[in-house]
């Protein structure tokens, strides 16, 4: 049996996007949640994930006692060990296509990332307001983010962003839910991608779960000092 370690579902959008692509896909896994309380040394979570790998971090996917940590690397071991399965595309274009989107949301769109981090459970459109009016660098990466939707969406034919559901939206999931939680304008081809990745069974049990949570982190609360 797979075993996955996770963060915090209202906060952690690394976590969320294995745990997605596993859901969706029916591949069947074992959860394990570690809760935030700090990342530095000696902290309960650092201590935990520390004995899980040597990066002390989540996502970790750990399959008989092997241990692959970070979200791609994830993906990518899961794609190998179920290709029956086809999380990316099965044409080799359009496979290199969806590495390559899903590599630049890896290590980019770092405005939207540092002023936007993804809070499930919270509404903050004041908050998205402002950010939008005074960070230019956030709307230029929602504008990139949504014109590869289009684009993706125009040359596959949707609904997903490669026709059929994969890696690909997994990793843009949570893009999904900071701009419904901070309300950033998009266009209506945007919107509705963003609907129909919010109804996928696997994004709605993720959302269930971290409302549920009810559980405030401070660190990763900067724009409230309380649920209220």
């Amino acid at each position: 049996m797979l075993t996955l370690y996770i963060g915090n579902k209202n906060y952690s959008s690394w976590s969320m996007r294995p745990w997605v692509l596993m859901k969706q896909a029916q591949l069947p896994f074992e959860e394990r949640k570690v809760r935030f309380d700090a990342f530095d040394a000696g902290s309960k979570f650092k201590e935990t994930m520390l004995k899980v790998n040597p990066a002390g971090r989540v996502p970790v996917l750990v399959d008989e006692g092997f241990a692959v940590w970070d979200s791609l690397a994830i993906a990518e071991y899961l794609a190998e060990k179920f290709p029956e399965r086809a999380l990316w595309p099965r044409d080799a274009r359009a496979r290199a296509r969806a590495r390559s989107v899903c590599a630049e949301m890896h290590s980019g769109f770092t405005a939207l990332r540092s002023h936007c981090g993804m809070n499930i459970e919270a509404s903050l459109p004041q908050v998205g307001k402002k950010v939008w009016t005074e960070q230019a660098d956030v709307r230029a990466d929602v504008e990139r983010i949504t014109q590869m939707w289009s684009d993706l969406l125009a040359e596959h034919e949707g609904p997903m962003l490669f026709g059929e559901f994969g890696i690909a939206d997994a990793f843009y999931a949570p893009v999904c839910m900071r701009i419904r939680t901070y309300g950033l304008p998009v266009s209506a081809e945007a919107a509705a991608y963003i609907e129909r990745v919010c109804a996928l069974s696997a994004v709605k049990s993720w959302v269930a779960d971290a409302l549920a949570e009810h559980d405030f982190v401070p660190f990763d609360e900067p724009y409230r000092k309380s649920r209220g």
